[in-house]
């Protein structure tokens, strides 16, 4: 990064400036005073694609049920071009919106999913986790985890033949990017109960973590579109186990209240993404460094930043860095799952 910032935001088209207030005045609106949602309200923000099981844009979509117990799903995205190629790498991927809002199906990242499926190629598996907080700490670690053990059974119907699950990759934007870390620590430390998957890779894309203590970008970059401090306070309050503050190791994942990774060695090569006014910077960067003195040399852990994107910028279509992150993110795939047939 170069520089301080004058404001808590770059330049912004007015079609990107128009979300962003809509979104936030929903959101700001949904929440009641007794910390409980309007999911009535939430439902006019949420605007949802629809699966489709004959190709477009080259990709097929289709849902699964992995529980209905618990209304856990996933949409999965096959590349209709690609059925013949070998070996494609799967993606498991955690959608944003601080653990309350939004779904697997919802428009923007409907439209992300389908441009990871097609430009990689790769199977990409988008999973619609329980939301807080109704669901509290650790119901969306559960289903992460779960989803990934019901992927190693490998019995759903559609799922394509030239899958590799020996190349997955995890991957998820804030809120989600926090669940990839948790369900990657947990494959870790459970790795020999799985028979076919094996985690290769971790994309942590502008990962939501925090603490008790304010850091420096959380103070200069309050305010800043999508992610204030307030919010970011609500969502943690909502989430995590009642009585708990911001060091709770699902927060502050390597404060002082956290444990250590167990069998590091299993832990994956990971990318962490990082935007220039994202008042989580610093948290992220901390998550980065504390990854680089904990797994194994061997594993490679990359930090990519963008000086002027704003939390969530990929989702964007007018971002100018979107197109670059999806190049950066495609490149770390392909990467790390030639690595896993060497």
């Amino acid at each position: 990064m170069s520089g301080k910032k004058d404001s808590v935001s770059p330049p912004l088209p007015w079609k990107t400036k128009l979300a962003i207030k809509i979104l936030t005045t929903v959101t700001d609106f949904a929440k009641r005073s007794d910390d409980s949602v309007n999911r009535t309200v939430v439902r006019f923000m949420n605007l949802r694609a629809k699966s489709n099981a004959k190709p477009l844009k080259g990709v097929v979509a289709t849902d699964v049920t992995v529980d209905p117990a618990r209304d856990l799903w996933f949409r999965l995205y096959v590349p209709s071009d690609h059925l013949g190629d070998p070996a494609l790498p799967v993606v498991l991927f955690f959608h944003g919106g601080g653990f309350t809002y939004l779904t697997a199906d919802a428009v923007a990242y409907d439209a992300f999913c389908r441009c990871l499926a097609r430009k990689t190629p790769a199977v990409v598996i988008s999973v619609d986790y329980r939301l807080s907080p109704e669901n509290r700490y650790p119901a969306q670690y559960e289903d992460g985890y779960d989803t990934l053990k019901f992927l190693d059974l490998k019995n759903c119907q559609g799922f394509p033949e030239n899958a590799d699950l020996s190349k997955c990759f995890l991957a998820g934007d804030s809120a989600g990017g926090n669940i990839s870390h948790f369900v990657a620590r947990r494959f870790a430390e459970e790795e020999s109960e799985f028979r076919r998957v094996r985690v290769v890779g971790l994309v942590a894309i502008q990962p939501f973590f925090g603490g008790e203590e304010r850091t420096e970008s959380e103070i200069r970059l309050d305010g800043a579109p999508l992610v204030s401090t307030p919010r970011a306070d609500w969502h943690w309050r909502v989430f995590l186990p009642i009585g708990s503050d911001r060091d709770h190791e699902a927060c502050n994942v390597f404060g002082p209240k956290s444990s250590e990774i167990q069998n590091v060695g299993a832990f994956p090569a990971t990318m962490v993404v990082i935007g220039g006014f994202d008042p989580l910077q610093d948290r992220q960067r901390m998550y980065y460094e504390g990854l680089k003195s904990r797994v194994t040399s061997d594993k490679e852990v990359r930090l990519v930043e963008y000086p002027n994107a704003i939390h969530a910028f990929y989702i964007f279509p007018d971002s100018p860095e979107a197109p670059l992150f999806i190049t950066e993110m495609v490149g770390f795939i392909r990467k790390h799952s030639q690595v896993s047939q060497g």
